[in-house]
């Protein structure tokens, strides 16, 4: 009998130990990295007449695991991030195509709501900023690579954006997966030369918590 309560009081202050190592982990700040892409595409949001195609674009960086508590955290992120479009159509009779590829330095602040350990809930603003932009055009009569920096025209290099997420915690693992669209339009005051549209894609990443 002795032996059976002195095994029987191991395997609870066991559990009770295990329990206590993942409530403290859960509520420790974490630092992670992660990789991934983004399928992306625009939208006009004023009903023009403007048509593209979806692509593929790298997505990686940092984030920070910040607890409130062990259902809430909020999560800060800062990464590289490529999105852009892909569209094709006759000018001159002449067929075309042509690729975006916009690179952006991207940092959301991401609200989590965690409703079992392994799972953790996302969304919130993110501030997106312009570093570079890649327009690839082709025709049956031409074609030329551009790169931009937009100086002479008035492209928004710093543009509000709207996250939501999911992200799967297996130990140190992290799966993630996003869904982010732009508030603002792509243009300044209306001037720019270019289509006006806004960002959206889809974005997957593997990531490493430490």
């Amino acid at each position: 009998m002795k032996k059976f309560l002195l095994t029987s009081l191991i395997a609870v202050c066991s559990v009770i130990n295990s329990e206590a190592q993942e409530n403290y982990k859960s509520e420790t700040l974490q630092f992670g990295v992660k990789a991934g892409a983004n399928y992306s595409n625009v939208y006009n949001s004023k009903g023009e007449e403007f048509v593209a195609d979806p692509k593929l674009g790298f997505a990686g960086g940092v984030f920070l695991s910040i607890p409130i508590g062990r259902y809430f955290g909020i999560q800060p992120e800062v990464l590289y991030s490529q999105r852009g479009f892909k569209a094709n159509g006759r000018i001159l009779n002449n067929s075309y195509n042509f690729t975006r590829t916009s690179n952006y330095l991207d940092i959301p602040i991401l609200f989590a709501i965690k409703p079992v350990e392994f799972i953790s809930i996302l969304a919130g603003p993110q501030v997106s900023f312009l570093l570079s932009q890649k327009d690839d055009f082709g025709s049956s009569v031409n074609s030329f690579v551009q790169e931009q920096e937009f100086k002479n025209d008035n492209i928004r290099k710093n543009t509000v954006c709207l996250l939501i997420g999911l992200d799967i915690n297996i130990d140190h693992v992290v799966i993630g997966a996003r869904a982010g669209w732009d508030v603002q339009n792509n243009r300044g005051d209306g001037s720019s030369v270019t289509p006006q549209y806004k960002n959206a894609w889809y974005q997957a990443t593997l990531g490493y918590r430490f």
